[in-house]
C-alpha cells in the first residue's frame, strides 16, 4: 500500500471547525463577524443569550480556535473578543 491510500482525519478548522459547535458557539461567532470587538457582556447583550452560555460558547471557540481574547485597554477586568477566523 502507498501512503496516499491512507486518508489522514485532519482536524477541521476555520468555519468548519465552527459547524461543529453547539448553535449558541455558531451565534457568538455569527455576532463577532459582524462586530470587530465585543466584551462578554456585549456579547450576551447583542445574542440574548444568558451570561453563562455565552462563557461556554466561548470557550468552545477558543478551543478550536475561532476567537482571539485579549484584555481590555480601557477595563483590565475584561477581555476583549474577536473572531480569528475568515
Amino acid at each position: 500500500m502507498s501512503a496516499t491510500e491512507f486518508e489522514v482525519d485532519a482536524e477541521p478548522v476555520g468555519w468548519d471547525a465552527v459547524a461543529d459547535l453547539p448553535p449558541s458557539a455558531k451565534l457568538v461567532a455569527k455576532v463577532l463577524e459582524y462586530n470587530d470587538r465585543l466584551t462578554q457582556s456585549q456579547l450576551a447583550d447583542e445574542t440574548m443569550l444568558p451570561p453563562r452560555t455565552v462563557r461556554y460558547a466561548l470557550t468552545r471557540l477558543e478551543d478550536v480556535d475561532a476567537v482571539d481574547s485579549r484584555f481590555s485597554f480601557t477595563d483590565a477586568r475584561k477581555r476583549v473578543y474577536s473572531l480569528a477566523v475568515e
